[in-house]
């Protein structure tokens, strides 16, 4: 079970963020405005930048946190490798409950999480989708393969970890790196730049 602390600066958004986190694996160790001296989770969930101030991040050195920051902002990212948390993440504003918990308990493991713009906007390294087509059959792990296979079936997240005998949760990693190593915003493109690679047949 991981622990989260939700710091937002209004009650109906830590209302908001409580409601979307619910879940078997994530429980929600208190919500505030500010985020405390010494806060007492496995990871904050910041609704925004601006709530993670000098004090904050003093804080979260001092408990090696993780971090999950709502965010648009390359800058914020910025901000948080900074840091020396266990992990952390930058999510869309209006990420999904599913990519909110994947990414608090990622985070919470040391893992990095960051959604496929963002992260080939911070890594600059989402070339135009002509020169994608050179070494990124490489750069795709045998598992990626998979996955973007059975993607390519149509397959839901849920049924390919079932087919591969892994959890939901890394499923949902696999796709994510997929969609940043193809530069691709969705199944149905990552399916067709896969297809015009020649990563897979449709």
């Amino acid at each position: 079970m991981t622990r989260v602390l939700i710091v937002a600066a209004t009650p109906a958004m830590r209302a908001g963020l409580r409601a979307l986190l619910a879940g078997e694996d994530v429980e929600v160790a208190g919500a505030a405005a500010t985020l405390p001296a010494a806060p007492d989770a496995d990871v904050v969930l910041l609704a925004e930048a601006e709530l993670l101030g000098v004090n904050g991040r003093a804080a979260l050195e001092r408990a090696r946190m993780g971090v999950v920051l709502l965010a648009d902002a390359g800058r914020a990212a910025g901000l948080l490798r900074e840091l020396p948390p266990a992990g952390w993440g930058v999510l869309s504003p209006d990420a999904a409950p599913e990519e909110l918990r994947a990414a608090v308990r990622a985070a919470a493991e040391g893992l990095v999480v960051l959604t496929p713009a963002l992260a080939g906007q911070l890594l600059n390294r989402r070339p135009p989708a002509a020169q994608l087509a050179d070494g990124t059959s490489e750069s795709l792990t045998p598992r990626e393969l998979e996955v973007l296979e059975r993607i390519s079936q149509g397959l839901s997240n849920k049924l390919i970890a079932r087919d591969l005998g892994i959890s939901e949760h890394t499923v949902k990693f696999h796709v994510s790196s997929v969609f940043a190593k193809l530069g691709a915003s969705s199944r149905t493109d990552a399916i067709n730049r896969a297809a015009r690679q020649g990563l897979i047949t449709l």
